[in-house]
């Protein structure tokens, strides 16, 4: 019998009982005033179909991670009823969000604006934030992670690795489609074994891309990429 373990802004997690997960793709998005903000901490809109569109593309995405040899949680989905099953997860902490970014946008443009213009090109750049509502989902540096025992020593630079040869994956995979990744949000947790692998969702929810210099919305990405 399922059992609801986590009802979050975007998705609910569910033990399905028989050693797998679920996941529940809901039709909030988050953001503000109406406004879609793949960083926001709170549920800006619903919109009909976004549920449905998130899911489509996190199974591409996980498809052909897969394929290329990425581990991750997915194991299957249902499209109509907006699930995935998934492997159970541990995460690290309460919660790691690692950040990839090939430009200056968004959270990063508002923190370091007196530094660098709008758009300005970044070498993938990785950052690394806690996930935490009350707190902003604040910067935490590979110091402060491991002497909190979040990260072991060492998983660092294998999160920092991992990250830039996925987003790499996914940036050429949309560039076969004329799109630009602008940056990207990912999760990692490792699996009853220890092994580091890649879970969450794989979708505009957690991407700003655009084409040809504009703002890809997140159900037109969907209509652009499935």
């Amino acid at each position: 019998m399922e059992k609801l373990l986590i009802d979050g802004k975007t998705k609910a997690l569910y033990d399905l009982g028989n050693g797998q997960y679920k996941l529940f793709f809901k039709d909030d998005m988050t953001g503000e005033d109406g406004v879609f903000d793949p960083g926001a901490n709170q549920v800006g809109l619903t919109v009909a179909g976004a549920g449905a569109a998130g899911l489509g593309l996190s199974v591409y995405f996980f498809d052909k991670l897969k394929a290329a040899g990425f581990a991750t949680h997915f194991l299957g989905a249902d499209i109509n009823a907006r699930t995935m099953t998934i492997i159970p997860t541990t995460t690290f902490g309460k919660g790691l969000e690692v950040i990839c970014r090939y430009r200056a946008m968004g959270s990063f443009l508002r923190r370091y604006g007196s530094l660098v213009v709008e758009d300005t090109p970044l070498p993938a750049l990785v950052e690394m934030t806690i996930k935490s509502d009350s707190s902003a989902d604040p910067l935490i540096t590979q110091d402060s992670l491991e002497a909190l025992g979040v990260l072991l020593p060492g998983e660092y630079v294998q999160l920092v690795e991992l990250t830039k040869n996925i987003c790499q994956f996914i940036r050429n995979v949309l560039a076969e489609k004329n799109l630009e990744l602008c940056d990207i949000k990912l999760e990692f947790g490792k699996d009853n074994d220890g092994n580091i692998i890649l879970m969450d969702e794989l979708s505009a929810g957690n991407m700003r891309v655009r084409k040809n210099g504009k703002t890809v919305l997140p159900l037109e990405l969907a209509e652009l990429v499935l």
